[in-house]
């Protein structure tokens, strides 16, 4: 059975005061620090393009783990900010830059907040569908080339970073069949119009409220559980005041929604799996609730399951 093996994130050292840029916009600390969440957001290098960022993260994960390039058999990439204009592939830009082999498959999945739960049902289908057994899911959009960071509604928010999941036989963690939501009729509070981000924070805060705890009561009400048997919520790191209200729906298990963005901000796809890699290896961690929402308007929602005995090579 195909699961999740490993993960790793990079995030860039360099990063933007996320106060004193709100003071720009008259915001106070306390607005920043408790309703944004994040008083600093990392920022990539002028030149470094999103296939760099992948590549760090992947070069971490071959460092760290077990796989070995050469066992690579499929490479895909969750971005809407591509190199270029997205032709070629990123995820074919990333292959020659990592030398892997003629025969790894590769392909990007045009994806925002949502796009980690996507990626892992579409690499896990492909995986099984292939015959193949061991695949690399990356997620890599920096938002830093779309923003106007004249934007109040857009600047404060996000940050840029890269994630690289391996899925795999043998694995840590099962991966559970997800569920969607698509709000096509509100797409357009979170679009690019004239090579920038433009963003009805509102509409994005009401989506998410109003969508995701019903998504997750139904995810429990197909697996026949209760909110307590699942240890963990990573919910997409949107904004602190999005995670709360999600979280207060949840009043009995409120502690085990996480929040943390202090230091990332809404890295996008990236989020949930920056998260996921601070716990996943606990043996005190044995269910996983993720979803994503943002870009479509879209949401996904999935459940990880540990196995009996895990294996995990620090």
């Amino acid at each position: 059975m195909i699961g999740i093996k490993y993960i790793t994130s990079y995030i860039p050292r360099d990063f933007i005061d996320n106060v004193a840029q709100g003071e720009k916009f008259g915001e106070s600390r306390d607005y920043i620090i408790n309703k944004i969440g994040a008083y600093r957001l990392p920022r990539k290098l002028n030149g470094q393009e999103t296939s760099d960022l992948a590549c760090c993260a992947i070069e971490k994960l071959l460092n760290k783990s077990d796989l070995l390039q050469e066992k690579m058999e499929a490479l895909v990439v969750v971005t809407q900010n591509g190199d270029g204009h997205g032709l070629p592939h990123t995820s074919a830009i990333i292959h020659k830059k990592l030398g892997l082999r003629q025969d790894v498959a590769t392909f990007d999945v045009s994806l925002g907040c949502s796009g980690y739960v996507y990626g892992l049902a579409i690499l896990k289908g492909f995986l099984q569908a292939s015959g193949l057994n061991s695949g690399v899911l990356v997620t890599a959009d920096p938002y830093s080339k779309i923003i106007d960071p004249q934007d109040r509604a857009t600047t404060l928010l996000f940050g840029d970073a890269a994630t690289a999941t391996w899925l795999g036989e043998d694995a840590i963690w099962d991966i559970g069949q997800p569920t969607f939501v698509t709000d096509s009729h509100r797409g357009c509070h979170l679009a690019v119009n004239g090579g920038k981000l433009h963003m009805n924070g509102w509409q994005i805060f009401n989506f998410a409220a109003m969508n995701v705890p019903h998504q997750i009561a139904i995810m429990l009400d197909k697996e026949e559980l209760a909110v307590e048997e699942v240890d963990l919520f990573i919910v997409h790191q949107g904004t602190a005041a999005i995670v709360e209200a999600i979280a207060r729906k949840f009043p009995t298990v409120r502690e085990r929604f996480i929040l943390d963005l202090s230091t990332t901000g809404n890295t996008v796809s990236s989020s949930i799996p920056i998260l996921l890699e601070k716990y996943y290896k606990k043996p005190s961690i044995k269910r996983v609730l993720l979803s994503g929402f943002g870009v479509g308007l879209s949401l996904a929602t999935i459940l990880l399951d540990r196995r009996e005995e895990p294996h995990v090579n620090d």
